[in-house]
């Protein structure tokens, strides 16, 4: 438990985090910094991009993207 959440002890839960993950991945046997769906993350952000700065009504995006895009579009008028 921490008494306080300040820069100093955050910096240390991320670095804690950190470790633990790359001390998994060396025991698990994997690359935990080969992350393939970055680059997908990427392609997937400049289409929500694209779509949040135009006006096209039909969206390719799953019902609750679609939802939030619209409520974006709205709130930014």
């Amino acid at each position: 438990m921490l008494r306080e959440l300040n820069p100093y002890n955050l910096g240390c839960l991320i670095a804690l985090y950190e470790h633990k993950v790359f001390v998994q991945s060396v025991i698990w046997n994997i690359n935990a910094f080969d992350q393939w769906g970055v680059e997908s993350g990427k392609l997937l952000s400049r289409e929500m991009f694209d779509s949040l700065s135009s006006q096209v009504t039909a969206l390719n995006f799953d019902a609750s993207t679609n939802g939030l895009i619209q409520f974006t579009r709205k709130w930014d008028e």
